[in-house]
Formats: structure tokens, C-alpha cells, sequence
């Protein structure tokens, strides 16, 4: 899976190329699109594949942007970020929402915002798709679209990084 022009984050002796996964997202989210179907990335990583798979698939306008911030079960330890903000240039009501985001870990941050989701309206569906889903779930959610599974100590953290052209690599911490 390594690609010289594309470096690849390393796991162990798993070495995962971002560039090739965002290539699987974009074939696995195609089958997924409805007429009313509308993306929303999770701020940062899942907003950075919302407005890209927004360019590759023709959509028009840009994507939506969820926060998590305010929906928080750990904001006490966490605080107010300065991240981005929650944006949906669409209607919520009655659309097919497609929730994107770079890893699916234990399942708070998909909770954090479906609630800010149901907060803009009632959406007639929303679905999830993801670069990785690592396990480790706490809550019951799940991906209906993962580009990739894999495992990773609890004390590993994965992330989504893109450079200035845009493109993707993981960056793969130690907590």
C-alpha cells in the first residue's frame, strides 16, 4: 500500500497510505449517494474528505461542516476548542445526510454531532462513512462505509494530516 509520492503512516508493520484509502471512501460514498444525499465531514479530518469527495463527485457548493464541540461528553476535560464551527449550507430537513469523518474510535464524537446535526433539523436519514474505524467502540454506532479497519493500541492515536496541495497522510501518535 506504500506510495514513495504518498508517505504512509506506520502501524506496527501496517503501513496505511491516506491517498489510497480516500480512493476507496470515494468509491464506497458513490454507492451510497440518493438524489437528496448531502455530505458533512467532522471538523478537521472529516471536513478536509467532505470537501474533496464534494469536488470529485460534482456537487455543487460546498460541504457541510459538523463540530462536535458543544455536544462534548468530556467537555469539562476538554474545554471550548477553537476549531471549526459548525456550517451546513444545506436544509437539513429531509435530507440524506452522509456524516464523514477520518477515524471512528469509540463513538463520542459521532454522538457529540448527531446531536448538533438534530440540532440545524430533522434530516430524513443520516449515514456514516469513514476512512478507518479502529474498534475500540464504547457506544453502539457503527460505519455504514469504512475504507479500512484496523487495530491500534489504546495508547495510539491516528489522525488524518493533509499538506499544502492537499494531499492526505495519517499521523499516527503516542498518547
Amino acid at each position: 500500500m506504500s506510495n514513495p509520492s504518498h508517505p504512509a503512516a506506520s502501524v506496527g508493520a501496517l503501513a496505511l497510505d491516506a491517498e489510497a484509502l480516500y480512493r476507496e471512501l470515494l468509491r464506497g460514498v458513490r454507492s451510497m449517494l440518493t438524489p437528496t444525499t448531502r455530505l458533512a465531514g467532522i471538523a478537521s479530518g472529516g471536513a478536509w474528505l467532505a470537501e474533496r469527495l464534494q469536488k470529485d463527485l460534482g456537487f455543487e457548493g460546498p460541504a457541510g461542516v459538523l463540530s462536535s464541540v458543544m455536544h462534548r461528553d468530556d467537555f469539562a476535560q476538554r474545554g471550548l476548542s477553537a476549531g471549526a464551527q459548525t456550517a451546513l449550507p444545506f436544509d437539513v430537513n429531509g435530507a440524506d445526510v452522509l456524516v464523514l469523518d477520518d477515524v471512528l474510535y469509540t463513538g463520542r464524537t459521532i454522538r457529540a454531532v448527531l446531536n448538533e446535526l438534530f440540532d440545524y433539523g430533522r434530516p430524513a436519514s443520516v449515514r456514516l462513512a469513514v476512512l478507518v474505524d479502529r474498534g475500540g467502540r464504547e457506544l453502539p454506532v457503527q460505519a455504514d462505509f469504512a475504507a479500512a479497519r484496523v487495530a491500534l493500541p489504546a495508547a495510539q492515536s491516528l489522525a488524518l494530516a493533509r499538506d499544502d496541495s492537499g494531499t492526505f497522510q495519517f499521523q499516527v501518535k503516542e498518547a
